[in-house]
């Protein structure tokens, strides 16, 4: 499923007007009907008391037609419009007239004390208000009025976004609606898939308001959900190469957890063959936790990070796995920095960069363009800001761009991990991963990313959809552990524990997790 910008969207507007012979009227007939279904078949209509608060524009007149559906399905319905109606365009101005005629209670720019009257004696309050055009901090009466719903505790609907959240990036414009659920139109926004405003938005729907395939599919549209690929079928006659045979290069001493974590979650996703190349004084401490795991002890310099003296051996030996990850707990040592550099650098194989990996290339990028083999890096936003000379605020404000900029540079596939990963491609293209929540956010649970998306290519996926079926994978996971012991119970260890059921779960149930935009995002 395509996710586009607000220009994007009001593009296809356009082009549904214009070319397809769609009134914008009509449009906005298919709009506020499709939010109405949604409460029709969430939440429920006949005898309840809805509140819908409209803005000046477009959404505004989508919530229009959205309380004219309710009323007419038995619903109580009491409209305020929180702008001057005479500033509508002919679309709005047409519901608004039916609104009146059907003698709907109507208020016009009430007082913040009528609004909080009004939001007392409902039962569900529809956001209309500000939709997917603001780009400035919220004020006045709409300010008010935002923070009177969010402090009520009644139901929300939002419709296309929550108010005050940025529909190209998800900023809260200084203060937004929190919404129960959100119905949006032709493709979802960036702003509800970006946090923080994905956080705002609850539950979301997409109508596609009668546009055709090819308008809310286009291909110029970059960006989308991430639809990561089914499993190929686990041969009966495998062995242990028959599934993958990756190279780890990683650990230092006192790093301990990142290599096992990486190297066992290769094994626990599906994957073969795990080699480990680490210290040799390292080794012994890792195989009592991970005895799995093949060990591939390394020279070693004085302070029990990697030497330069083992480059060669790790050399001839990446050029006969199928996959080499490069990096957990390798330190900031010097030489384990040098070391990492000349193997990115010589290594013909796929390479999969991650943590201290990536602190030695952010100096030195040119050698990621200038490899052949296939490049993966899968930074957190601070070491994406290394790599880019990017602020972390910048990459945090509007990350899409600067992910794109990047991948394309570097002719590099890019996670940038967050709480909705962003998967950078070379050719510009990003997909947004839907699957995961708050608990991954801790320390060791981006090793079991970096050994998960190994697994996925060594089971025979291509590098593409290894990296977008490993991210979805991994979330999965964190998804299945969180439901089991809660968000705030959750290691990396347990995510760890949980990639076997994700695994299966996934080759189960393949089609619905994936139908519907991978779950996060119903159809309707």
């Amino acid at each position: 499923m395509k996710v586009c910008t607000v220009d994007e969207m009001r593009a296809m507007d356009r082009t549904a007007i214009k070319t397809y012979g769609i009134p914008g009227e009509m449009l906005m007939e298919n709009a506020g009907e499709a939010v109405y279904f949604v409460i029709l078949s969430e939440i429920g209509v006949t005898g309840k008391q809805f509140l819908v608060l409209a803005g000046a524009g477009h959404n505004g007149g989508d919530g229009l037609v959205t309380a004219r559906k309710l009323n007419s399905s038995g619903g109580r319905v009491h409209v305020m419009l929180l702008s001057d109606p005479a500033t509508y365009d002919a679309a709005p101005r047409l519901h608004l007239g039916m609104v009146e005629k059907a003698g709907i209670p109507l208020a016009v720019t009430p007082s913040i004390e009528d609004v909080r009257t009004a939001i007392a004696r409902c039962d569900v309050v529809v956001d209309a208000m500000l939709g997917t055009g603001i780009s400035r901090e919220v004020g006045g009466l709409y300010r008010d009025v935002i923070e009177a719903v969010n402090a009520s505790g009644k139901l929300v609907v939002g419709i296309d976004i929550p108010s005050g959240v940025d529909g190209n990036t998800g900023k809260i414009w200084g203060t937004a609606i929190r919404a129960d659920l959100t119905v949006t139109f032709g493709t979802p926004k960036r702003g509800n898939l970006l946090y923080p405003g994905a956080a705002r938005g609850g539950r979301l729907f997409v109508c596609r308001i009668s546009f055709p395939p090819e308008l809310s599919g286009r291909n110029d549209i970059a960006v989308a959900i991430n639809d990561p690929a089914a499993l190929p079928p686990r041969r009966p006659d495998g062995h242990k190469g028959s599934f993958g045979d990756a190279l780890f290069v990683a650990g230092a001493a006192g790093y301990f957890g990142a290599p096992a974590f990486s190297a066992l979650a290769m094994l626990k996703a599906g994957g073969g063959y795990a080699r480990l190349a680490t210290p040799r004084s390292v080794a012994p401490h890792l195989a009592a936790v991970a005895p799995e795991v093949v060990y591939v002890p390394q020279p070693e310099t004085p302070d029990g990070s990697l030497s330069l003296a083992g480059l060669d051996g790790l050399l001839e030996l990446a050029g006969r796995v199928d996959f080499v990850v490069l990096g957990p707990g390798l330190s900031l040592a010097d030489e384990a920095q040098q070391l990492a550099r000349r193997l990115a650098q010589a290594a013909g194989r796929p390479l999969l960069i991650d943590g201290d990996g990536l602190s030695a290339l952010a100096s030195e990028t040119d050698i990621l363009s200038a490899r052949a083999a296939p490049t993966i890096l899968t930074p957190h936003v601070g070491e994406m800001a290394r790599l880019t000379g990017h602020s972390i605020a910048a990459i945090v404000a509007d990350p899409i761009p600067i992910l794109q900029e990047t991948a394309a540079a570097l002719d590099a596939f890019i996670v940038l991990k967050g709480a909705h990963s962003l998967i950078g491609t070379p050719d510009g293209r990003v997909f947004i991963n839907v699957s995961g929540n708050s608990a991954l956010a801790t320390a060791g649970s981006g090793d079991v990313l970096t050994g998960t998306i190994a697994a996925m290519f060594g089971l025979g996926l291509e590098i593409e959809a290894a990296v977008t079926t490993g991210v979805f994978l991994h979330g999965l996971a964190g998804d299945l552990a969180a439901e089991a012991m809660g968000a705030d119970g959750v290691t990396a260890r347990t995510v760890l524990e949980t990639l076997p059921r994700a695994v299966a779960t996934y080759r189960r149930d393949y089609d619905a997790l994936t139908a519907d935009a991978c779950g996060a995002v119903r159809i309707v």
